[in-house]
């Protein structure tokens, strides 16, 4: 293959950079609700390496399983380790174990410093990333992806990242769990959308794959309503309205007639839409709290 990336760039697509604003917004949104308490920075680190490295284990996991499954053969999104045959698959379930082990031992280190309870909750965030499509029977291709985003991206990540600045939870962490949950299952639906075709061609029953490119168009918006409503609810309804005029472009995408690659466009678009408004979120809080 003349035109494969390098050796260490296959590496960073695989890891897929555009999805990484899943693990980065709620920890900056969780960390500032304590305003006007002071913020632990410690723990704040220790969460967002916690969240990055669960994120960049999962990608690799997802890829060495959809890979040696043989579901990435007819996918037309970004470059894949093991389907591109150019690393061994053993190799990318190695390193997908690696970032496990990574983000447990910062997640053990963080533990120590509050509550041994995160222990119990670190052990399930890992064994969701394996068999999101890992095991004899993942749960993403039955579709439970949305439902398990939701919940790990977005009220586990917001609400233990708030909690574990000075042990308390402020109500409004709830709202903002859903809110980056919803704005997490956006980019998982900005990508499931893509792949309708050839998850159905490969026995991946995604929701969107189930419901077909046309009605799947409303799961995005259905992210979208979830995501105004919890910043709407958590007391932003101004950064409320941003998000529904910054999600629109994405909208249209959404119900247009584009399959397959004109939808690349779309994952793009929700990933700097997410960190925009995590970054919106953060610098609110900390002017008016």
């Amino acid at each position: 293959m003349s035109d494969a990336p390098g050796a260490i760039r296959r590496w960073v697509l695989a890891a897929r950079p555009r999805t990484l604003p899943a693990a980065v917004v709620p920890v900056a949104v969780g960390s500032s609700l304590v305003r006007p308490e002071p913020l632990c920075w410690l723990n704040t680190v220790l969460c967002a390496v916690i969240a990055l490295a669960l994120q960049i284990g999962t990608n690799y996991a997802n890829d060495y399983s959809d890979g040696v499954r043989g579901t990435d053969e007819v996918r037309v999104g970004p470059f894949r380790l093991t389907a591109s045959r150019l690393v061994r698959a053993s190799r990318v379930k190695y390193a997908a174990w690696s970032w496990f082990l990574f983000g447990a031992a910062a997640g053990l280190w963080l533990a120590s410093r509050t509550s041994w309870w995160l222990v119990l909750v670190g052990v399930t965030a890992v064994l969701a990333g394996w068999f999101y499509t890992g095991g004899p029977k993942p749960y993403g291709y039955y579709g439970f992806g949305e439902l398990f985003v939701l919940i790990y991206f977005g009220f586990v990540a917001t609400v233990g990242t708030a909690y574990v600045q000075h042990l308390m939870i402020p109500s409004s962490a709830w709202w903002f769990g859903l809110a980056t949950g919803s704005m997490a299952c956006a980019l998982l639906e900005a990508n499931n959308l893509r792949d309708v075709q050839g998850d159905q061609t490969a026995g991946k029953k995604t929701l969107a794959a189930r419901l077909g490119r046309e009605r799947a168009s409303w799961l995005y918006a259905l992210c979208v309503a979830g995501a105004v409503i919890g910043m709407a609810g958590g007391g932003e309804p101004l950064v409320a309205l941003v998000a529904l005029a910054l999600y629109i472009p994405g909208l249209r995408m959404a119900f247009s007639l584009r399959n397959g690659r004109g939808l690349l466009p779309l994952l793009k678009m929700s990933a700097r839409t997410q960190l925009f408004l995590g970054a919106l979120l953060f610098a609110t809080f900390f002017a008016t709290r």
